[in-house]
């Protein structure tokens, strides 16, 4: 018995479909866990679309997905010198965030990133009359730029991309292709209206993998159901029971990213509210799991183990069976789920 990942593939492929219509030249992301569903099943249903490139993190994820997806693969974490070499494809595109990184691969093909206002990394403006040399001995793919999610300033993506298009058009800079991150489609049809001699192409993975939630569901079967009561002893740190009920024995378990969860951006007086009263309970043993049943998520008997889960039912819900799933509330990006069902 397994955490299971169920996807609707019609509805999934359907919105793929869709998001491919609202960017044209999109370019799908294929990083970390591969979004919950993993390398391989994304490099399927990015050749599936027809992409001709696949955007990954590493440089060792484009070594594993090599043998998976046969388009161009752009490798998005910056080059620097004297990381470690690892064998790669012509095939493959590294991003260079500074002029000595374009330097440090003469003959590659490369993506050059600006400086958004991400402040991550990229080249400066103050940068640019160096690029000319620089490019010289490579073989330019296009440049790239990484919006910010939020704009709390009020200020506008579509301008800040126009900002760095005149800047690279003053230089002198070839202007072929531009990659872009977090645009709506609206934004990016007015840049290639704006400028029609360059094509932009968006580099997407939430949206494209996970922007219809109904799609995919993960479930956590049932293994173990026992009652205890009020001042049962149990588990590893014999806590007793604080009322009638059941444990309940589910798979997932920190092995699936169960328990572990990554922090989040607060906005708003009652989202923060709740995160201080779940930081309260926690102090005292109490933990919500994202496991639901009866209608309700569940709390965690104990911390979870490395590869199941045992939450605590009370007697008044419904007594769980050994193989009923619990639909299971959990982030793509940090889970790892045994086996993955299409329905």
């Amino acid at each position: 018995m397994a955490l299971t990942l169920y996807v609707d593939t019609a509805r999934w492929r359907a919105h793929h479909k869709h998001v491919q219509e609202q960017f044209p030249g999109l370019v799908p992301v294929c990083k970390g866990n591969g979004y919950g569903f993993g390398h391989e099943r994304l490099a399927e249903e990015a050749t599936r679309l027809g992409s001709d490139i696949l955007a990954v993190g590493t440089t060792y994820e484009a070594a594993r997905i090599k043998d998976y997806f046969g388009g161009d693969l752009l490798v998005l974490t910056p080059y620097r010198r004297g990381e470690e070499p690892v064998p790669l494809p012509d095939r493959v595109i590294r991003s260079v965030s500074s002029v000595d990184g374009v330097y440090g691969l003469v003959g590659a093909r490369v993506v050059i990133e600006v400086m958004s206002s991400m402040k991550r990394h990229g080249v400066n403006e103050h940068d640019l009359p160096q690029l000319h040399a620089a490019i010289e001995n490579v073989r330019l793919e296009g440049f790239a730029i990484h919006l910010p999610l939020d704009r709390t300033d009020g200020s506008d993506a579509v301008e800040e991309v126009i900002g760095w298009m005149d800047r690279l058009r003053a230089a002198r800079l070839p202007l072929h292709t531009m990659f872009v991150s977090h645009l709506k489609a609206e934004e990016l049809a007015r840049l290639q209206q704006q400028f029609p001699q360059t094509r932009f192409r968006a580099r997407i993975g939430t949206r494209l993998w996970l922007g219809d939630h109904d799609a995919t569901e993960y479930r956590g079967a049932v293994l173990d159901v026992t009652r205890v009561s009020k001042g049962d002893r149990f588990g590893y740190r014999q806590q007793k029971a604080a009322s009638d009920g059941f444990l309940v024995v589910v798979a997932g378990g920190t092995s699936h990213g169960v328990g572990l969860e990554a922090p989040k951006a607060l906005h708003g007086v009652m989202p923060r509210a709740k995160g201080v009263a779940r930081a309260g309970l926690a102090t005292v043993n109490r933990n919500l799991s994202p496991f639901v049943w009866g209608g309700k998520q569940r709390w965690f008997a104990e911390p979870p183990h490395m590869q199941v889960s045992i939450l605590f039912v009370p007697s008044d819900a419904p007594e769980p069976k050994v193989g009923d799933e619990l639909v299971a509330h959990l982030r793509h990006t940090t889970t790892q789920f045994d086996r993955i069902v299409d329905r």
